[in-house]
């Protein structure tokens, strides 16, 4: 459970960098949504190898036999990807991962209370909800400052 904890922060750690990263490098060549093919095909190796790795480079051909909507998952990840690389550099990279860290409070939280996508329930309570009204209250004050 720590150990998976950890690896999870780490991910967070990483979310604000890669949109510094991708928002730098589509400033730099003057194409922020060509900074984000680059980074989609960078994490595509970095998967592949991965999985090839640990074994699970085989399993990847049983996708084809699954319902389109759970392909769904890539194009999530790409509008992220371009909307963080599009939006950071106007936006600021504080501001527009603050913005995500709350919808992400928001839809976890949905999933969670209704079991949506096979997730396991955990029915919203009011402590939950007064953390996300707390960060987006503290998404507010950060934005008038």
């Amino acid at each position: 459970m720590l150990r998976d904890a950890g690896t999870m922060l780490m991910a967070g750690i990483g979310v604000p960098v890669l949109a510094a990263i991708s928002a730098q490098l589509g400033s730099r060549i003057g194409a922020p949504l060509a900074a984000g093919v680059v980074a989609v095909m960078v994490a595509l190796v970095v998967a592949a190898v991965a999985a090839a790795l640990i074994g699970q480079l085989r399993p990847v051909l049983a996708v084809a036999s699954q319902p389109l909507w759970l392909w769904s998952g890539g194009a999530f990840m790409a509008f992220y990807l371009l909307s963080i690389t599009w939006i950071a550099p106007r936006f600021g990279v504080g501001n527009a991962v603050f913005c995500v860290l709350l919808g992400q409070m928001i839809a976890a939280s949905l999933i969670d209370h209704f079991g949506l996508f096979g997730a396991r329930v955990a029915p919203m309570s009011s402590l939950r909800l007064t953390g996300i009204l707390t960060m987006a209250l503290g998404l507010f004050l950060i934005q008038r400052s």
